[in-house]
């Protein structure tokens, strides 16, 4: 599928898949990863009847809303079903991506191409925060998250509002951590859901810290 050119503020999502360094030791694992990304993605933008487009290269993915009928929440929940749409399909196969979403100016050209070279220019104060909040974002943005940066939000995008109480806006959160961003859970049903969920998202760190302990505490010379 081709992509439009497009100038314009909007909404931009860079989508990354957690530990693809770890998945790449298993060439197999890693490919199965990518393939069933690029499937999800190409599905998902196919099927929303151009309100959102995108680009997948390697391990990550850059969406853009179209803002056809300049309507903010539109936009916004667009971009949103495309997300949770890619991130359930990764999740049946137990992989997981990170999404960071940004509001500002974005613009993608085309350029003219020649056998073997793909020309793509992709400019923008969005994908540029998008990018960098989940390379080096802090708090740091952890596997199987998405966010929407808090920075050049449109005054529509509030949570508890009124007018975002009907799916998927209801699934917007803050968290506690982090004053810079607002969370989608894209994976729960009910905003009553969310309490548990970081409950038991903090425990399986818990989890983890506690097997780190009994390795080093019980090494395999010493068994």
């Amino acid at each position: 599928m081709s992509i439009r050119e497009f100038i314009g503020n909007t909404f931009v999502a860079f989508i990354d898949i957690s530990g693809f360094k770890e998945l790449m030791k298993d060439g197999e694992n890693a490919w199965n990863a990518l393939d069933i990304f690029y499937q999800a993605g190409y599905d998902s933008i196919r099927n929303n009847n151009g309100r959102v487009e995108g680009l997948l290269v390697s391990d990550c993915g850059i969406l853009f809303a179209r803002n056809n009928d300049n309507n903010i929440l539109q936009m916004l929940e667009s971009l949103l079903n495309v997300v949770k749409i890619i991130n359930n399909k990764m999740l049946e196969s137990d992989y997981m991506l990170t999404t960071s979403i940004a509001y500002g100016e974005f613009k993608y050209q085309e350029r003219i191409e020649f056998p073997g070279i793909g020309k793509h220019p992709i400019y923008g104060n969005a994908y540029v925060q998008a990018f960098l909040d989940n390379a080096s974002g802090l708090p740091k943005i952890e596997p199987g998250f998405c966010r929407i940066l808090r920075k050049n939000l449109p005054q529509e995008i509030i949570v508890g509002s009124p007018q975002l109480n009907n799916s998927p806006f209801n699934m917007l959160s803050e968290r506690k951590g982090d004053k810079n961003c607002i969370y989608f859970y894209w994976n729960l049903n009910a905003p009553r859901d969310i309490e548990k969920f970081e409950s038991e998202y903090k425990n399986s760190y818990s989890l983890k810290f506690s097997g780190m302990l009994k390795a080093l505490k019980h090494p395999l010379n010493a068994v």
